[in-house]
């Protein structure tokens, strides 16, 4: 990520000078590329995402160098470079769709790093940011922000008859679901869990059994409760027998009923 930032930098300050003339030739045209500039499948992705105002380009680029850094350091460089190389294939590939309608100009790196944000809120959630240097929020509730003006964003495309542009928040939303499948399909399972019935059945059982016995577990050697010592801990032996409870010195000290 330092390097696609700097090389973001180096062009936002040639453009100064050029009047814009670098990013022309480095952004994406699949009419140009058809045409032997074959440079610009890769040169779009050093595009400045924010060209309006330098002291917003610099906070862009800081913010999009702290978020890939700190993925790259959790994930290693491998897997964060396969993560970036993969949402640009996809905006490559949209924007060669995009061209069919004449859009195909407009796409840039913005939706991958928006996709690398979600990641980033993904694994440090309760991580708070200053949202418009003031107000104190959690990365997590960014994030919700973003997936709701992505919606929005797309219900406006569709409204106005362009629903093919929605390919380039697409990009975003496939790229972290393709990373992050796994983890989300654990999520839910956790969250069936911990409302199925089984799961309140269970609850149930317990707060019946301490309200009718004064306790839930009982040591089978010495007999300790988890009412008489609540920070002790309590397992429940494999190898027994049946459901044998015991405290942290008896688990791996008794004999097993057979």
């Amino acid at each position: 990520m330092k390097y696609v930032v700097i090389l973001q930098g180096v062009v936002y300050l040639l453009d100064i000078f050029s009047n814009g003339y670098l990013s022309f030739l480095l952004m994406f045209s699949s009419q140009a590329i058809l045409h032997g500039q074959v440079w610009r499948l890769f040169t779009f992705l050093f595009l400045p995402l924010e060209s309006s105002n330098a002291i917003f380009f610099l906070l862009s680029l800081y913010f999009y160098w702290f978020i890939g850094s700190t993925l790259e350091r959790e994930w290693g460089s491998v897997k964060f470079t396969v993560f970036y190389a993969v949402g640009a294939l996809l905006t490559l590939i949209s924007g060669f769709v995009l061209d069919l309608w004449g859009f195909g100009l407009a796409i840039n790196m913005f939706y991958v790093n928006m996709s690398m944000f979600f990641a980033f809120a993904t694994l440090y959630p309760d991580l708070q940011v200053l949202f418009f240097f003031i107000i104190p929020v959690k990365v997590k509730w960014l994030a919700w922000l973003d997936a709701a003006l992505y919606v929005i964003q797309c219900a406006r495309y569709i409204a106005g008859g362009m629903w093919f542009l929605c390919l380039l928040p697409l990009v975003a939303v496939v790229n972290y679901v393709l990373f992050f499948w796994s983890d989300i399909m654990d999520r839910l399972g956790r969250t069936r869990t911990r409302h199925s019935a089984q799961t309140i059945n269970f609850k149930k059982a317990t707060k019946q059994a301490q309200q009718q016995k004064g306790y839930i577990h009982k040591c089978a050697v010495c007999g300790k409760t988890d009412t008489d010592y609540p920070n002790e801990e309590f397992r429940y032996c494999s190898k027994c027998n049946g459901y044998y409870c015991y405290c942290s010195e008896h688990i791996h000290n008794h004999v097993h009923i057979e």
